[in-house]
């Protein structure tokens, strides 16, 4: 109405969004989520000094060429273009926050450089490509024409880094160099450029030159610290990419010889065992729960369940049945979480760990087992407490399956800084000449990994018919 002299909302209804106003500041001084207050205030504050000089210009513009219309048209004209020009002013702020990485000119821009340039080289995956988005961003902001990157050795030679053709640049500028290789992000000013150091690994230093076709005017302050913090930005990415390349590198080292390092093996069998230990968490909170319940259930009813005509005893006959296979598969889910995660190592140890799973195999196998673990009293991480416990659990299983023994000797020993775990069977054996390809069918190649895992040592002496005997030697 004040612009217009027309309504266009109703009073009444107007009237009821003004309610909106003090809920929302209440809202978002108690939350600070929507907006920050106290910066949109400053901000305002700020902007409604810029605004006045364009205002009063602009009014007295106008009022040079035309004449007013009513009383009150200055007035009303004056608060308009003050309002545009603060809501200019205000939103240009937003409008560069939002684009700040697709700016078409980025000189003298330093703030939202830097951020740019952190978010380019998070992605780079080699020195060369972090050296490329230094330049670039040096290039843009900077009046400087030419960007080159030199290695320097800690005896001064000076070459470039992968470029061809610079020899004069780095001869003519070598005392220069000689200068800033003492820290990161020390520069050096001349004529028409400067260097900088922006890195080193190895040994080497990186130096970035920077040159410029006419002579240029001192680095200021503000300056000297955007570059001193690219070079410190540049200096952990080039870290963080020559670590990850050194480690490609011996992974494919170790690709070509076929055969994994002690190291990562222990982690592979760590992440296994990690994923043990969440697949028997899950089988025990959710299938288990579910099968007990389901179970109780079943035993209610059969408590309930009246023995009145032949049919109804037929029913309950199947119930029974039904009962005892609910108990046979909440038995085997069970013994699935203890061997896919044997709660009494966590608890008590590897001893009580292997004698609760020697008796739990003696249920079932047609041998007998012999467990002799009264010299062991060694202690280990449980990294290596699990990878014993899973190669006698493996020694086990392919005797169940393979050996068609009728004894079968287990003893774990400690001494002199040392374990001993010794295997024995009478069972069919095998031809030791064929020993690798033994290995694959009865899982044998499993404990020689996990011997390996533990950098232990593994022998075996087999021949049909005379049973199987294994030793692991392993430092402490």
């Amino acid at each position: 109405y004040v612009f217009l002299n027309a309504h266009y909302v109703s009073s009444f209804l107007s009237a009821s969004f003004m309610l909106l106003i003090p809920f929302s500041l209440v809202y978002q001084f108690m939350t600070n989520k929507i907006y920050n207050i106290d910066f949109i205030l400053s901000r305002l504050k700020y902007y409604g000094f810029l605004a006045l000089t364009p205002t009063i210009i602009l009014i007295s513009t106008i009022e040079l060429f035309r004449s007013p219309e009513s009383d009150y048209y200055n007035i009303k004209l004056t608060l308009l273009i003050y309002i545009i020009m603060l809501a200019v002013f205000y939103y240009k702020e937003v409008l560069d926050f939002r684009f700040r990485l697709k700016r078409v000119s980025e000189k003298f821009n330093y703030q939202d450089s830097v951020y740019k340039f952190t978010q380019l080289i998070r992605d780079s995956s080699s020195v060369t490509q972090v050296f490329g988005e230094l330049k670039t961003t040096i290039l843009e902001v900077l009046l400087v024409s030419r960007a080159h990157i030199y290695e320097v050795t800690f005896d001064g030679n000076i070459k470039p880094y992968e470029e061809v053709n610079l020899h004069s640049y780095h001869d003519t500028y070598q005392k220069q160099f000689s200068k800033v290789i003492s820290e990161i992000g020390k520069i050096v000013e001349f004529n028409n450029g400067f260097v900088m150091k922006i890195g080193e690994r190895g040994g080497k230093s990186f130096v970035i030159l920077c040159l410029s076709k006419m002579n240029t005017p001192r680095l200021t302050l503000e300056e000297i610290s955007w570059l001193k913090t690219l070079a410190f930005y540049t200096n952990v990415s080039i870290e963080n990419v020559m670590k990850i390349e050194e480690l490609m590198s011996h992974l494919e080292e170790i690709k070509q010889q076929e055969s994994n390092p002690v190291w990562l093996k222990k982690l592979m069998y760590t992440i296994e065992e990690k994923q043990r230990s969440d697949l028997a968490r899950d089988l025990h909170d959710s299938v288990l729960q579910d099968l007990i319940s389901l179970k109780r259930q079943c035993e209610l009813f059969l408590a309930d369940f009246k023995k009145e005509d032949p049919c109804k005893n037929e029913v309950q006959d199947k119930l029974v049945q039904m009962n005892q296979q609910m108990s046979d598969v909440i038995l085997m889910t069970r013994e699935t979480c203890h061997e896919l995660r044997p709660q009494l190592l966590y608890d008590l140890g590897l001893v009580k760990a292997l004698s609760k799973l020697v008796a739990q195999q003696q249920e079932s196998a047609p041998f007998h087992i012999r467990l002799n673990t009264g010299r062991f009293t060694a202690s280990l991480d449980l990294d290596s407490q699990l990878n014993l416990y899973r190669i006698i659990q493996e020694f086990l299983s392919n005797a169940m399956k393979h050996s068609q023994a009728g004894e079968v000797l287990i003893m774990l020993i400690s001494f002199q800084n040392k374990i001993v775990l010794h295997y024995e069977d009478d069972g069919v054996g095998f031809d030791k000449e064929k020993l690798n390809e033994q290995s694959m069918s009865m899982g044998l190649s499993g404990i020689k990994e996990r011997v390996r895992a533990l950098d232990g040592h593994l022998r075996i002496d087999t021949s049909v018919g005379n049973g199987l005997r294994a030793d692991i030697e392993m430092e402490l």
